[in-house]
């Protein structure tokens, strides 16, 4: 037996962990409030990989949820207090060489507030939907206002 390799991540409502198996087998995952068991067999060697961690916060076993690809498990644990950043995954403040902070989808989010982020949507949907065509280009050709501030040059499309 050997640990899966995880990523993790903090949402407002939930916190998830990816653990990295390819090809996984016989999934068993066990949800309970404040720690949390994961096993499986995984790739062409069935390599047998189990994980248990005690988790920072408390969550609700009956909302939280697993997703088994070819590629990983995720496993979204739906937390007791939402709007409660864990600053880490596990309760003990000792690291665990198999699990990581999953950058890519990491977010702070403490800042913002659902309100904000709801009005914004409308707004965006709201200037999406508007017609382009008889709004009239205040500012003219972009041409014209060139600017000694070299910060303001176009930059290159990304590819």
């Amino acid at each position: 037996m050997q640990p899966a390799a995880a990523k993790w991540y903090d949402r407002r409502d939930s916190v998830f962990v990816d653990f990295c198996v390819e090809d996984s087998k016989d999934v068993k995952i066990h949800f309970d409030k404040s720690k949390f068991e994961f096993s499986c067999v995984s790739g062409t060697n069935n390599i047998k990989q189990q994980n248990s961690v005690d988790l920072f916060g408390e969550i609700d076993p009956k909302e939280s949820k697993y997703r088994r690809t070819d590629r990983s498990v995720l496993c979204c644990l739906r937390k007791v207090e939402a709007g409660k950043s864990w600053p880490r995954l596990t309760k003990e403040k000792s690291k665990c060489n198999w699990l990581s902070v999953d950058f890519n989808n990491w977010k702070d989010w403490e800042d913002d507030s659902d309100e904000d982020l709801s009005s914004f949507d409308k707004f965006s949907e709201m200037m999406n939907t508007m017609g382009g065509d008889d709004i009239p280009d205040l500012d003219g050709p972009e041409e014209e206002h060139e600017s000694a501030d070299s910060d303001d040059e176009k930059m290159p499309d990304l590819e």
